[in-house]
């Protein structure tokens, strides 16, 4: 186990990136979808380490909104973004043919030879993600796993990227809490627009 913060969970949002950075940079990288969380993150390890590696898993079904967030991420941040591939040779995803398996298959690709990665997981995002602790050991994939902004707020959230007039994917003001691939994404509160009207809330990749 390495040395820790003598409590992750007193430490700020900054703090524990900066920790992330000093203990497993290079073996780091920040999984990126360009949803608000990841605003605020970016624009923290910009600050912190510019060379800090961001990675997108795209299904090739990704939002136009999110594909011009993206393209706005690199002008304003400039950090590295690295690009998984997660589509279908054979079509396009679809609702009734989920791309939920290839994007976890592309997160095991990304996290490969790594020794922590960090999310943008929030745990009033909903009853999955309650418990989330920001620093724990991804027992799954045998390494670090850090969830800076676990604490925060949706209002927290919302006033670091209006204080620092962040770039921000525009499904927000859409009424789209969370922004997932677009077949399967409506408008919702938490993660309630996320494979609407099925028994089904996390695709698998923080499961």
């Amino acid at each position: 186990m390495p040395e820790t913060l003598p409590d992750p969970e007193r430490a700020t949002a900054q703090e524990l990136l900066a920790y992330a950075v000093e203990r497993f940079h290079p073996r780091l990288k920040t999984a990126c979808s360009f949803q608000k969380e990841e605003s605020v993150l970016a624009h923290m390890l910009s600050q912190i380490a510019p060379e800090a590696t961001l990675f997108v898993i795209d299904t090739g079904v990704l939002f136009p909104e999110t594909l011009a967030t993206w393209k706005r991420f690199e002008e304003r941040f400039g950090l590295p973004i690295e690009v998984v591939d997660a589509s279908d040779p054979q079509g396009p995803w679809t609702r009734a043919r989920c791309c939920g398996q290839a994007k976890v298959d592309g997160l095991e690709r990304a996290l490969a030879g790594l020794d922590a990665w960090i999310t943008g997981i929030r745990r009033e995002q909903g009853p999955t993600r309650a418990a989330t602790a920001k620093l724990a050991r991804d027992q799954q994939r045998g390494l670090w796993k850090l969830s800076p902004l676990a604490d925060w707020s949706d209002r927290q959230v919302w006033e670091y990227i209006f204080a620092h007039d962040l770039p921000y994917n525009p499904l927000h003001d859409q009424g789209y809490e969370s922004i997932g691939c677009a077949p399967c994404t409506l408008p919702g509160s938490g993660r309630e627009g996320r494979w609407a009207g099925e028994d089904k809330t996390e695709c698998g990749i923080h499961l």
